[in-house]
């Protein structure tokens, strides 16, 4: 369900360091962080993201995520944007 909202939605981010920044714009309406990624860099967004009170779902796989966006790397996290 969560890779199928991903690659449905029309307006996404990704990678970390532009999720941060939507976040921190107040654009973001859900992010998307994959459990196998760096836990340092996991962590981070999560932090940012119950800061700015934005709903938080954990994937399973960057890969999976990634491809859900319609790239072939894997993705860290991903940003529903307005």
């Amino acid at each position: 369900m969560s890779y199928e909202k991903v690659s449905q939605a029309t307006n996404v981010i990704v990678g970390t360091k532009q999720t941060v920044r939507a976040l921190k714009s107040g654009h973001v309406l859900e992010v998307f962080v994959a459990s196998d990624a760096d836990p340092r860099i996991a962590e981070s967004i999560i932090h940012t993201a119950k800061e700015m009170d934005v709903p938080i779902t954990i994937v399973d796989s960057m890969k999976k995520l990634g491809k859900a966006c319609g790239i072939d790397v894997g993705a860290t996290t991903v940003a529903i944007i307005q």
